[in-house]
């Protein structure tokens, strides 16, 4: 249905006739200075006439829908269920300089760590019908990128535009925690599901990861930490090829530690199909339980009577802006159509009484 977001405007809709009947100005009478008239003709005070009258219904109806206009007429839509089932969950990854090691397979290609991440972690993100998300990158300290929200398209967008270097080049593991722990702390009755990736050890920021758990434990913050990394890459010198393990820095005791103490889960990532794996088992998690909720959603409707207005006012500019001669000429030519339509049917009366 149709509705006003301020309807007392439409109260304005008469204010033109209270203008219109305000007493005239009483003008003094001066003597006329007599001149000879050349040309006078009843078709021309018969024609000021019609011109005034269609200029004052011109006026009114661009009055009228200007008024509509202002008054914000909207169409307010059928109720639509908002989904409410799903979890609260904070995604926090690892921007510092190691997420650039190439040690990553993906779609048969070598690539590094951040962009296998961003391919497998934003399949996850668009699962996530009905859960809120927000989004914290992390490496000299921990910064949040996207609050917590249901807009999946945004989130995910937040981590495609992601580089390396944008925080730094170390790991601050513990601010990345603690941060999600202060954004969870307005929330109440949430599972609060913080999701973890990192691909080394705390080297940074003004929190160590202990102190951080310790806030997590009291704030009921379930951890799921993710270690990415291959266990070996073949690495080029000038003495030949090598094996090296490139997630030596990872501390996977920390991280097991984390989950372990927030009732959580540590899942080790070595390539993009564990990761892919990962992720389905994180689908398991429970939902949260909440009241059914629903929205109307509104369409604005006032841009149609503010653009019929605007093209009704420029076709009356356009009209007053012609040349008086040629008025007289439209006029003259429809005071002819209209006197042969009226002899037309004087003559055909005549016949039928003869």
């Amino acid at each position: 249905m149709i509705s006003f977001y301020w309807p007392w405007l439409l109260a304005l809709l008469p204010l033109p006739l209270f203008v219109y009947w305000l007493p005239a100005k009483q003008h003094v009478a001066t003597a006329a200075l007599k001149m000879p008239i050349l040309i006078s003709t009843n078709n021309q005070v018969v024609n000021s006439q019609e011109h005034k009258k269609s200029s004052l219904v011109i006026l009114s109806l661009i009055w009228i829908l200007t008024v509509l206009s202002a008054s914000r007429p909207q169409w307010l839509g059928e109720p639509i269920d908002i989904p409410t089932q799903g979890r609260e969950m904070m995604i926090a990854v690892d921007l510092s300089g190691s997420m650039q090691i190439e040690d990553m397979n993906l779609h048969g290609n070598t690539v590094n760590r951040l962009d296998m991440l961003k391919n497998v972690l934003g399949k996850f993100i668009e699962r996530r019908t009905g859960d809120r998300l927000g989004l914290i990158l992390f490496a000299d300290d921990a910064y949040m990128q996207t609050p917590m929200t249901f807009d999946r398209k945004t989130v995910k967008q937040m981590l495609d535009e992601a580089v390396l270097g944008l925080v730094g080049q170390k790991t601050a593991i513990g601010d990345a925690i603690a941060l999600a722990a202060k954004r969870f702390d307005t929330k109440k009755q949430t599972n609060r599901v913080l999701l973890l990736l990192t691909d080394g050890q705390n080297t940074a920021g003004k929190i160590t990861p202990e102190q951080a758990l310790e806030l997590a434990v009291d704030k009921s913050i379930t951890i799921y930490t993710i270690g990415i990394g291959a266990d070996e890459m073949l690495q080029r010198s000038l003495f030949g090829t090598r094996r090296v393990n490139p997630s030596s820095d990872l501390d996977e005791t920390m991280l097991t530690n984390i989950a372990n103490k927030t009732q959580g889960k540590y899942f080790r990532a070595r390539d993009s199909q564990s990761m892919a794996e990962i992720y389905q088992l994180l689908d398991k998690l429970e939902p949260i339980e909440q009241d059914q909720q629903q929205m109307r959603p509104l369409t604005a409707l006032f841009y149609w009577p503010l653009a019929i207005a605007l093209l009704l006012a420029l076709l009356y500019l356009f009209w007053l802006s012609l040349p008086q001669s040629y008025k007289n000429r439209i006029n003259s030519t429809d005071n002819k159509k209209q006197e042969e339509i009226t002899n037309n049917n004087n003559s055909f009366r005549e016949k039928l009484n003869d």
